[in-house]
């Protein structure tokens, strides 16, 4: 949220032409640039790939293709013994052709003597760091704890060995028409990934139990998002919010309006609230309930961190505001438009009162508006490197990122502008980060929508929110940014949301409280809380510089007087 009248533009850096380069046409003597995956239909029953992940590989005209098939035996070798664990990595980089980077970092946590510590980088994705009394043996350990991730994923039946000049094999499955076909086919390989098909039904489900029982707020549903936890029972939905809505409020000193209820963002304050219920039953004297809980102690950085075999996942049903939404044009004829409208796409964006603009964007009246926040597709792109656990929650837990977002639109067959947004723009950041932060690029894909547009304009300002454990949904108006009077709950008289910052403040003093951090409870506002988190707030200032630095325009500072309230 942010003041009328401030200014908007940032600087434009190389980045764009990068970009630019990288969604062009392969000629002939050319380095390749970026291609899309294929992405079929969303609703073609006849190809039951439609929502596997998929891998990266080089991009090559169709008739060079060559497959080969990966030999198992290296990875035997390893598993025996015989192949050194850094060694493998650097064979399944070639082979995979796979971004592969050892990053010394620090040790964590009080650990008596000088240990070196060091984690591999795949693809922008950190993995567990490894420590060791040399260089060599942190390296090694490091390699190790990656590979303990990576091999399982591999499937020897799919993967392949480029032949001498680097050629990816054809696609395994008949590729049907697509606008993507004006460019060279793009080689990958698709591997079965149930939990595609599982969530977007977990969606439905949740969905339909909270609408059977508020069928008055049914139109609320047509723009939706989801947060799904996948264990090894299976997914399942444990936040959900709906909405489309800033608030016409202008900024609140009480905490007490939610100025931004559009559903990825009111899904994932849902989702707060689910990891505050989480750390509170960690910390409770029962030991039933703290087994109970999704965290578990990490020793070496004091922090709590997911149990093992649990994972995020993201479900929206249309495309986030925002560079996600770019048009076709931009990426298939992109010599035929101006670079400066390119820039304004794949920049940073802004939101008021269900309209957009890029922060170059000279069309936006800034004193016609009271308050602007940024779009919801940069909003993931940070969180996809800050964690979706915010500032006050990352006192207590390592940061939380999805695996997966899957959009359910019924409108789009192409998700290349939330892949650029997501991922290109904040390709080697992580580097940069402080310790447990990364650049986690998420697996994109489309899926069943699983709601449909509602036709009560009497609703279309309202948004639902819910969490696991909520005995009813909260219905508040995204104008007023506060509870509506007939919502199934309501907090009190005031009106306010239970997802507003004044209650999340209340929820972390309560964690504080059981955890024994008396330093936390001493803070004074909402601010000095957020202030604290010294290497969230190391990490947010590194992604802010970057993006400015990329040329993607500035993220705009809130005003202080929204946080600097207390209990």
């Amino acid at each position: 949220m942010f003041p009328a009248g401030r200014s908007f533009r940032g600087s434009r850096g190389a980045c764009f032409a990068q970009i630019l380069m990288r969604n062009l046409p392969v000629k002939s003597g050319l380095t390749e640039p970026y291609e899309p995956p294929f992405t079929p239909s969303p609703f073609d029953d006849s190809r039951k790939d439609v929502f596997d992940q998929q891998e990266k590989s080089t991009v090559k005209p169709a008739a060079a293709i060559k497959p080969k098939v990966l030999s198992k035996t290296m990875i035997d070798k390893y598993m025996r013994g015989e192949t050194h664990a850094v060694t493998l990595l650097h064979q399944l980089a070639q082979i995979l052709q796979f971004s592969l980077e050892m990053k010394e970092t620090v040790t964590t946590g009080n650990i008596p003597g000088l240990y070196f510590a060091f984690c591999v980088v795949i693809d922008g994705v950190e993995y567990k760091t490894g420590m060791g009394i040399t260089k060599k043996d942190a390296r090694l350990k490091a390699a190790q704890f990656a590979l303990q991730d990576l091999l399982p994923t591999l499937d020897s039946t799919t993967s392949v060995l480029p032949d001498a000049s680097g050629v990816p094999p054809p696609l395994p499955v008949k590729e049907e028409p697509s606008i993507s076909n004006t460019y060279p086919a793009r080689a990958i390989h698709e591997r079965k990934n149930s939990v595609n098909l599982q969530i977007p039904h977990a969606v439905r489900d949740q969905l339909a139990k909270l609408m059977n029982s508020h069928l008055e707020f049914s139109a609320c549903a047509g723009t939706t998002a989801a947060f799904i936890i996948q264990t090894s029972s299976g997914c399942e939905v444990v936040a959900l919010g709906t909405g489309n809505f800033n608030t016409k409020e202008s900024a609140s000193s009480s905490g007490r309006i939610v100025h931004d209820s559009h559903a990825v963002v009111t899904a994932r304050r849902s989702l707060m609230r689910f990891l505050y219920r989480h750390l509170l039953m960690f910390f409770s004297k029962t030991a039933n309930l703290t087994e109970k809980s999704i965290f578990q102690q990490n020793s070496n950085s004091g922090l709590l961190s997911l149990k093992s075999g649990i994972t995020f996942h993201l479900y929206v049903n249309q495309l986030p505001k925002g560079a996600a939404q770019i048009p076709s044009k931009l990426r298939l004829n992109p010599l035929s438009i101006s670079a400066w409208q390119v820039n304004n796409e794949i920049s940073l964006h802004l939101s008021v009162e269900g309209k957009v603009f890029s922060v170059f964007s000279s069309g936006f009246d800034h004193s016609a508006s009271k308050v602007v926040s940024m779009s919801t597709t940069d909003k993931i792109t940070q969180w996809q490197v800050l964690g979706y656990q915010g500032a006050l929650l990352s006192h207590f837990i390592e940061p939380i990122y999805v695996q997966s977002i899957l959009i359910g639109d019924s409108y789009s067959s192409d998700i290349r502008g939330m892949e650029i947004s997501v991922s290109q723009r904040v390709e080697g950041i992580t580097s940069q980060l402080p310790m447990f932060y990364c650049m986690m690029r998420p697996h994109i894909g489309l899926v069943p929508s699983v709601a449909t547009n509602g036709s009560d304009s009497g609703q279309l300002t309202h948004g639902i929110n819910w969490s696991e454990g909520d005995s009813s949904v909260e219905v508040v108006d995204g104008l007023e940014g506060k509870t509506i009077e007939e919502s199934p709950f309501k907090s009190g008289p005031a009106l306010a949301s239970r997802l507003c910052k004044a209650a999340m403040l209340h929820r972390f003093k309560l964690v504080a409280k059981e955890a024994q951090r008396q330093d936390l409870l001493a803070t004074s506002s909402y601010r000095e809380a957020k202030r604290m988190a010294k290497p969230y707030q190391e990490a947010k200032n590194v992604l802010r510089a970057y993006l400015l630095q990329q040329g993607f325009g500035s993220w705009l500072v809130k005003l202080s007087v929204s946080d600097n309230f207390s209990m």
